[in-house]
């Protein structure tokens, strides 16, 4: 317990998921009211008796740290038809995400310090949780990246190195080590191997509608030759890359052993549809609506993220909310595009898995909040704590709802999880001190604000 006397907001009688006092890589989880003030944890402990300006009665519930996605596409500018930041940020707080970190590949793609300026422009007073951006790296800027990462919002850079969504990608090797060598920040990698691609996409291109090859035409080499790839040159010049959305077994067995994660130089992250889906069942019943970059595969891989997860090598979890239109998806593959929306279902699909006994709570506090936090250096957030940022997601772990359509915020209108029945749901989100959403409905004006501090 630390600091009391009156606060803006009482949260009473949860069970708390924090870092064990003097043993902050360990977490207890036990009954305690959290007091706020000024947007920041004042108090932890027994608060009863205490003025507030409102309280939460949260005997029964869980409360934990906001969720942290570090990646997310928010589509704006350029595709609206797709996603906002409002609609997207809604869909966040809906899931109990309090920040987002939003990728580079919009229209026009954020490469230079105006692209950047403008998207915060679009965030203030309109995103519903905390934001910061990714500058994108390409051929036209990779000399000024050691600038843009430096400017405010910017969360670090994002360097494609196999063509997605959008046409930012660095297929030159030259390109790839200039703009590695001069980054000083830890850095984002969507790692396939562009020439591997451009080289199978004819065994796509003559089997139209045949989306199960997905993870056939980007398999598991074109993976594995650009996470080593990328790894081999964090090493060359001592820089930091956090690898996004591992879907082989071959980059954990790569990963596992190799002295650069295990120094903290090289992380990873996993997506909750990986942890989820597995081909080709997946692509039986839901086709183009799973077709995501990179690929969700076999079920060996499934079992292999799972491994890295429950052994502590993965490092963060996050959703890649990529969301298309339906009619964009209704087309016959390949032209259909890859993603979906999952920052709404982030949470209630993890959750779900801790109640099946896949990992424990703690750990799914760690790839969701703490890991992000401070791989990404957000100081004041990923953990309750006295003095960090009140931002947290209030979770029912009892009761089971079911995913739709209809509940998804997303402008684009549908998941591919809609129908599935999960344990564990999102009673209410606070961003910064404020209850912005409880029981589905969401509360008051936009309440987000930049979410690094340098």
């Amino acid at each position: 317990m630390s600091e009391s006397g009156s606060f803006d907001l009482v949260i009473s009688g949860a069970s708390v998921v924090a870092p064990k006092p003097k043993h902050p890589k360990q977490w207890i989880v036990e009954s305690a009211d959290v007091g706020t003030r000024d947007g920041k944890i004042a108090a932890i402990g027994s608060l009863s008796g205490s003025a507030a300006k409102m309280t939460i009665q949260a005997r029964g519930l869980t409360l934990l740290p906001g969720v942290i996605d570090t990646q997310v596409h928010f589509r704006d500018p350029g595709f609206p038809e797709k996603e906002d930041l409002v609609s997207g940020s809604r869909a966040a707080l809906v899931g109990g995400v309090t920040t987002f970190f939003d990728m580079p590949n919009t229209q026009p793609p954020t490469l230079t310090a105006i692209a950047i300026a403008d998207k915060v422009s679009r965030a203030e007073k309109r995103s519903w949780v905390n934001y910061a951006f990714y500058a994108g790296a390409s051929p036209t800027n990779v000399d000024k990246l050691s600038e843009l990462e430096k400017l405010p919002n910017v969360c670090g850079v994002k360097i494609f190195m196999g063509s997605s969504t959008g046409n930012l990608v660095i297929g030159s090797d030259d390109n790839l080590e200039q703009a590695v060598a001069q980054l000083n920040r830890p850095f984002a990698v969507h790692a396939e191997d562009e020439s591997r691609l451009r080289e199978r996409r004819h065994l796509v291109e003559e089997n139209p509608g045949r989306v199960e090859l997905h993870p056939v035409w980007r398999d598991v080499e074109t993976a594995l030759i650009a996470t080593k790839k990328i790894v081999a040159l964090a090493e060359k010049y001592k820089k930091r890359v956090h690898v996004l959305h591992i879907t082989t077994a071959e980059e954990i067995a790569f990963f596992k052993s190799h002295p650069a994660r295990q120094a903290g130089q090289v992380t990873f992250e996993i997506t909750p549809q990986h942890l989820t889906l597995w081909a080709p069942d997946c692509y039986e019943r839901l086709g183009a609506l799973v077709q995501m970059n990179p690929p969700i595969r076999e079920k060996r891989h499934y079992d292999a993220l799972w491994s890295a997860v429950r052994d502590g090598i993965a490092t963060t979890i996050g959703s890649d909310h990529a969301p298309h239109t339906l009619a964009e998806k209704r087309q016959v593959y390949p032209k259909t595009p890859s993603g979906m929306a999952g920052v709404q279902t982030l949470l209630p699909l993890m959750l779900d898995h801790v109640h099946k006994g896949r990992l424990p709570l703690s750990r799914l506090v760690e790839l969701t909040s703490a890991n992000p936090a401070q791989l990404f250096e957000l100081k004041s957030k990923g953990s309750i704590e006295v003095g960090k940022d009140a931002d947290f997601a209030l979770v029912d772990l009892t009761t089971q709802k079911t995913i739709t359509n209809s509940w998804i915020q997303s402008r684009c209108g549908w998941t591919p999880f809609d129908g599935v029945k999960v344990h564990g749901w999102v009673a209410a989100t606070i961003v910064g001190g404020h209850i912005s959403m409880r029981d589905g409905e969401i509360i008051g004006s936009p309440k987000g604000s930049p979410a690094l501090r340098m």
